[in-house]
Parts: structure tokens; C-alpha cells; sequence
């Protein structure tokens, strides 16, 4: 069942948005900005079937007859939300439910699409009402920026189980087997040991592969010296891990050995710089000129970590373009890495909560290299 304390919260959250702006009503149809808002954990997927609209004193929910009971079940007999199952479209119910609230400002979240803007807009002018409709442009995003305490103990248990995948992954590995295979294990750890999904496809990449930052798992076989780039994670309750780390397949050799260690000291160095108040930016062009200084600079080009929860990529991030501070409560990746075409790559990730005082990751894995024996 939601936490309906959290839940309550993050609603005011969103209220004293709308009190600062003059909204009178916002309308929202984007299912990761509702799972924060509801706490209704595993109800929504991929389909769009569920439209919000929340006033001063008032958050009323529309969805389908598919997704009535497990919302009613989720939220419980007690709860603020009102549920309406009616068989009418989420632009005419939204329609209907600014009218009644007689509210002259509606923002709508951008992530709609433009035909439910349209239908809505001319749903309302066929009640002969034409309130203003000014758009929600990441408004919500930037307020899930800062994690509550529920988000991160989710968070932290979706860890653990990633972290125990990489103690499994490690003893299973073995030469001849292809990516696929030590996907499929991997994969199939985490649902077996608690995951409720997976954050995303999880990238096995040997040898040349791992030098494809976002490499697609195949048919290659791994072999003796390869390194291996593993970046996977899962979800407990919709909320998302995310870990990378790259191994060795034998021993390695002096140039894999010089690479890792450059990574990871990119990696430890920005940790170290990570607190509340700190810019993105500064972070990213941090690891930018560890990984230069070492000669490798032109073989770093994605950035550096971005936010995760309810999806995996959230705000904020360690990139060149964000020039804001980091908030604290922030849950964010540090992700450095190099990547030599026709070789191998390797990058090292950690994901954790920004504090006044510094960066507190969750994963627990090591940050040396392990090296699988063949």
C-alpha cells in the first residue's frame, strides 16, 4: 500500500508550485510523475490510460477498468485520491473536472501529447470556458529531483540485489560463454532474488565490444584478456539501480591495468567533490581532466552521471551543459569511462544520494579491478 504520509508530501510539493505560479488546476498525463505522486508501485506500464488533475483542495485520479482494482488496492479505503473509472476520455473527464473547479489558470504537463492539448482545449470550449493553459516544462521532473527518504530506502534495496548480481556474475563467468548468456544469468539473478523489473537491458560487452559505451549484448564469445564492461541494474517498487563495472577475463595487461586505474581515479576524485551546492558542470569537466591529463581525452565523451528513481534517467546530472547547483537529496550517478576502438573500454559506476556534506553512494561493490580466473 502508498505511503500515504510520503505521498502527501510530495502532493504539497507540487502545491506550493502551483500557489507560487497562480495555477489553479494542473493537468498530468506523464506515468512516471504520477507513480511519485500516488506511491502506487507496479500499476503503471507502458500504456498512457491514466490522466490527474489536482486543484487547491482537491487530486482526482481517471483511469481504466484495467487498473481500477490494483489502484483501489494500492491506495487503500483512507486515501485523499478520488478514482474515477468512468468510460469517457481522460481529455473530456479533465475537461469536465476544470470546469466544475471553476479555475481560470490550468497548467498542463508538457509530456502530453498534442492531441489530448487539442482535445482538452476543445473539450473546455464546448463547456464555453477558455481558462489560460500554460505548460508544465519539467516542473515536476526537477521537483522529484530531491529524493524523500521512502524513495531512498527503495532505491538502496534495489542496490543490494545489484550489488549480490555482481558476487554472482563473477563466479559464473566463464571463457567461451557469449554476452548473451552472461546476460541472461545476470538478468535472471536479480528477478529471482527479489527485483520486481529491470532498470533497463542490461550491456555485456567483451573485448571490442565494451568500447561501445551503449553496446548491445550479441553472440561474441569472451575470451582470455578480455575485459568485460557489465552496466545493469533493477527496480523494488518501480525505483531503479544502476551500477557499472568492468572486469578482466585472466590476467590483465599493463595497458587495461593503466586505463582502469585512470578511470577510477576520475571516478573517486569527483566523488570526492560531491555535495550540495557543487556544479554539474565543475563535476563533469573534473573527470574530464583526469581522463586528459592521462592522455585519453579524446576517448571520454559521454557525461559524467545523471539522476535516477522512478526512471533511470533523471534530473540532475554531471554534465557540461547543467550550470546548476546540485540540491541535496539529489540521487546520482558517477559514471566515467574510456573507450579504444578495436580494444576494449572500461568504466566504473556508482550511484548515491548528494548531501550538505558530500556524496553517500549505495552501491558497495569494489572498486578494484577483479580479475575472473580462466
Amino acid at each position: 500500500m502508498a505511503d500515504e504520509k510520503s505521498c502527501a508530501k510530495r502532493v504539497a510539493r507540487l502545491r506550493e508550485l502551483m500557489e507560487e505560479r497562480g495555477y489553479d488546476a494542473v493537468v498530468l498525463r506523464n506515468n512516471p510523475d504520477l507513480r511519485w505522486l500516488t506511491g502506487c508501485e507496479r500499476t503503471f506500464d507502458d500504456e498512457t490510460a491514466h490522466t490527474v488533475v489536482i486543484t487547491a483542495d482537491r487530486q482526482m485520479l481517471h483511469t481504466d477498468s484495467r487498473y481500477y482494482n490494483t489502484f483501489c488496492e494500492r491506495l487503500g479505503p483512507d486515501t485523499a485520491w478520488e478514482l474515477d473509472e468512468s468510460p469517457v476520455t481522460g481529455e473530456l473527464w479533465a475537461a469536465a473536472c476544470v470546469v466544475a473547479a471553476r479555475a481560470r489558470v490550468v497548467a498542463v504537463e508538457d509530456t502530453c501529447t498534442l492531441a489530448f492539448y487539442d482535445e482538452f482545449k476543445h473539450q473546455l470550449a464546448a463547456h464555453s470556458v477558455a481558462p489560460a493553459t500554460p505548460r508544465l516544462h519539467g516542473d515536476l521532473v526537477n521537483i522529484r529531483a530531491v529524493k524523500d527518504a521512502e524513495e531512498i530506502d527503495l532505491m538502496c534495496q534495489a542496490q543490494k540485489i545489484t550489488d549480490d548480481a555482481f558476487t554472482h556474475i563473477c563466479g559464473y563467468i566463464k571463457p567461451g560463454m557469449t554476452e548473451q548468456e552472461i546476460r541472461a544469468e545476470l538478468e535472471n539473478y536479480m528477478l529471482s532474488n527479489g527485483a520486481s523489473a529491470l532498470s533497463f537491458g542490461s550491456i555485456i560487452a567483451g573485448g571490442p565490444n565494451g568500447a561501445n559505451p551503449h553496446a548491445q549484448p550479441g553472440p561474441r564469445p569472451v575470451q582470455e584478456g578480455d575485459m568485460i564492461v557489465m552496466d545493469y541494474g533493477c527496480c523494488v517498487a518501480d525505483y531503479h539501480s544502476d551500477m557499472t563495472r568492468t572486469v578482466c577475463l585472466g590476467e590483465p595487461s599493463e595497458e587495461q591495468r593503466h586505463v582502469y586505474d585512470v578511470v577510477r581515479r576520475a571516478h573517486e576524485e569527483c566523488a570526492a567533490m560531491a555535495r550540495a551546492g557543487v556544479i554539474g558542470k565543475d563535476v563533469y569537466d573534473h573527470s574530464v581532466k583526469v581522463i586528459s591529463d592521462a592522455g585519453y581525452g579524446d576517448y571520454y565523451k559521454h557525461g559524467l552521471g545523471h539522476g535516477v528513481g522512478v526512471e533511470i534517467h533523471e534530473e540532475p546530472n554531471f554534465n557540461r551543459r547543467n550550470l546548476d547547483p546540485i540540491p541535496a537529496g539529489a540521487v546520482i550517478t558517477i559514471e566515467p569511462g574510456i573507450y579504444l576502438p578495436g580494444k576494449f573500454g572500461v568504466r566504473l559506476e556508482d550511484f548515491g544520494v548528494v548531501t550538505e556534506d558530500g556524496y553517500e553512494p549505495f552501491t558497495e561493490s569494489t572498486h578494484d579491478l577483479v580479475v575472473i580466473p580462466c
